[in-house]
């Protein structure tokens, strides 16, 4: 069958597509991502488009507003190319740039920015050069015999090992090169891999990729091996995006003909469009990068090897693999060195995952006598507790509200967010930061967690996160699910008055009481107070933007002396670009994957009775929270 052609406008931009291709899937083919937190069941509406030619089959209405139907709009998810069509995408339908958190400098493995100080620069990867004896009638081994040895009398491994390709093409190489020649190897898990052979002696050094993949973005280092060096740094949104906004969407997806083939296929693009913007910024080419590191939760890792997660959702919750073997490039379709040597993180748990394992490492928690705690939040809660004897961990489902799902006005952290907010008790007046400091267009997590904390400092809402309808304010007014509170007024908005409705503020107070009631369980189950903990490392990119002071005041972390709490940034992406430097820190990476025993939450009772305790600001308990008890009485 002929395929269907799809003009997308403004773009000017033609996806060619099978017969009943949703226009979601359509305008992610030629690179036009809208944004789609249900994952494609039409229940976010906000996949709105406008047919101009045409006529799409449209299955459901989906969730869409009046206004928009009457204005001609259509779900694109809910929308199926039957014919030739001309769409257009509105601006607000435009998944934008994401807020991504990566390093502002250049950082040597050897400087204090590096919280795992103490490692030796030791990388996975190097290159080694070599002068062989020459081979006679009465020293005939093998060629690669030859080479094997010589390897083996520079690095400490016996099992040095060799593609086929490469065996291939080394007697000419080795012979062109009179015998000396530069042999790039990447040393893991006890054998030594030959990634590239070259002749003659060359200076260039071997180049490493270090790689976060975020459920919402996704990170990538460009590193120089031989010196620590981190050439460049690039991040961008996750293109599984089009497929769902979490990790349960996405899983759920991966059940479907196809499903699992598209997740992996779209992760795969998202790394490779990085690599391709690393490599413009640098002067070296694709088959210079000879190993790449990746660390991710344990849905993203088996979606970027094209493993089932189809059991890491259902009950008792397994993964298919917790430690995943090397691949190469060439089988993912990472664009690098075809032979280049591709490692990930190992998982703890269904829902701890190599991210986690990743800032455990970065942060050295294992090695220390104090106790620390590392909380990395997103759509899920993971956490650390521990020291250099023991290490607990959980994950919570703090649901998508953290990433502006299931709130009115939510969306990530892109330009044009709400990300910091500012109250005044008297009037009621509203102050509000956004991302590029543009006109406000919707509320990212700091913005609602400020939000949360302001309107109950106000007394806006109350203490189980009622809104108080009796305040004088035209803010203040009755919507179409109830009361709701207007942050910012339309004429100083994008588009309409950009609200907090009732329901969202109770969206909100069941995440926050999910991350805390996770908190508590961990400590329960070893037996510890809140004050016995030394040390607070928040991670992740929403973790750096929230504000401390308001996160403990709804409940959300623990009642502890601010200078008790570090931001760490990406971690997750700090702990891969370690194990590439270091020989130490990769093996140390693989037993903390061992090490970290997994609490599960839905084993007893306890959780639930954490968490309906925690659905107050801050807490049912005020004792918890003594700093804030007297404002509470």
């Amino acid at each position: 069958m002929d395929k269907i052609s799809v003009r997308f406008l403004p773009d000017n931009l033609i996806a060619n597509v099978e017969h009943g291709t949703s226009l979601l899937l359509a305008a992610a083919s030629v690179g036009l991502e809208l944004k789609s937190n249900c994952g494609g069941d039409g229940t976010c509406g906000r996949c709105l488009v406008k047919v101009q030619e045409g006529r799409p089959n449209v299955k459901s209405e989906g969730s869409i507003s009046l206004k928009a139907k009457q204005s001609g709009l259509v779900l694109a998810c809910q929308a199926a190319a039957v014919e030739n069509l001309v769409v257009d995408i509105p601006q607000e339908s435009r998944l934008d740039e994401h807020q991504v958190l990566l390093e502002e400098k250049d950082i040597l493995v050897e400087k204090d920015d590096f919280l795992a100080a103490g490692y030796s620069l030791n990388p996975l990867c190097r290159k080694i050069k070599l002068t062989l004896s020459e081979p006679s009638l009465t020293e005939n081994i093998s060629d690669f015999s030859r080479l094997q040895s010589a390897i083996r009398n520079e690095i400490d491994c016996h099992d040095v090992r060799i593609g086929l390709s490469m065996l291939k093409g080394l007697a000419e190489v080795l012979r062109t090169g009179d015998w000396r020649v530069t042999v790039t190897v990447a040393q893991l898990n006890g054998c030594a891999e030959i990634i590239n052979v070259e002749s003659g002696h060359t200076d260039k050094p071997a180049y490493g990729l270090a790689v976060d993949i975020g459920t919402t973005t996704v990170a990538a280092y460009l590193l120089d091996l031989e010196s620590g060096v981190t050439l460049c740094q690039k991040g961008t949104y996750n293109k599984q995006s089009t497929y769902g906004d979490d990790v349960i969407t996405r899983m759920i997806h991966a059940s479907v003909p196809k499903g699992l083939r598209e997740l992996h296929t779209a992760i795969i693009l998202t790394i490779n469009q990085l690599i391709v913007e690393l490599l413009s910024q640098s002067d070296i080419s694709s088959d210079d990068i000879h190993l790449a590191m990746v660390a991710g939760n344990t849905t993203m890792t088996h979606l970027f090897l094209e493993l089932t997660p189809r059991y890491i959702r259902l009950e008792p919750y397994i993964p298919l693999a917790s430690f995943v073997p090397l691949v190469k490039a060439e089988e993912l379709g990472l664009k690098i060195n075809p032979a280049a040597q591709v490692a990930c993180f190992p998982s703890v748990a269904s829902y701890v995952g190599g991210d986690i394992v990743s800032g455990a490492l970065i942060t050295n928690m294992a090695k220390r006598e104090e106790i620390t705690l590392l909380i990395d939040i997103g759509t899920n809660g993971e956490m650390v507790l521990g020291n250099e004897d023991w290490l607990i961990s959980v994950s919570c489902s703090a649901g998508p509200a953290f990433e502006g799902g299931g709130i009115t006005f939510g969306m990530r952290a892109m330009k044009g967010a709400i990300e910091h907010v500012s109250i005044d008790p008297e009037t009621f007046e509203v102050e509000v930061t956004t991302i590029g400091n543009v006109k406000a267009t919707g509320i990212c997590g700091s913005g609602l967690i400020d939000c949360l904390a302001k309107f109950h400092r106000a007394g806006i809402i109350d203490r189980a996160g009622k809104l108080q309808a009796d305040i004088n304010t035209s803010r203040m007014r009755q919507g179409d699910d109830g009361w709701e509170f207007v942050l910012v007024w339309s004429d100083e908005a994008d588009s309409a008055d950009i609200v907090v409705t009732e329901n969202d503020i109770k969206n909100l107070m069941r995440a926050k009481g999910a991350v805390y009631a996770g908190i508590r369980s961990m400590l329960k189950a070893v037996q510890l107070e809140e004050e016995m903990i030394d040390k607070v490392l928040i991670a992740g990119g929403f973790g750096n933007y929230i504000n401390i002071r308001d996160a403990v005041a709804i409940g959300l972390f623990p009642d502890l002396p601010p200078e008790k709490y570090t931001f760490i940034g990406n971690s997750s992406v700090k702990g891969a670009r370690l194990a590439l430097l270091s020989q130490e820190a990769y093996s140390e990476a693989q037993e903390l994957g061992k090490k970290i025993t997994y609490l599960e939450l839905s084993n007893g009772n306890d959780f639930m009775d954490e968490f309906v305790s925690a659905l107050f600001l801050p807490h049912t308990d005020m004792s918890l929270f003594p700093s804030l008890a007297a404002n509470n009485d």
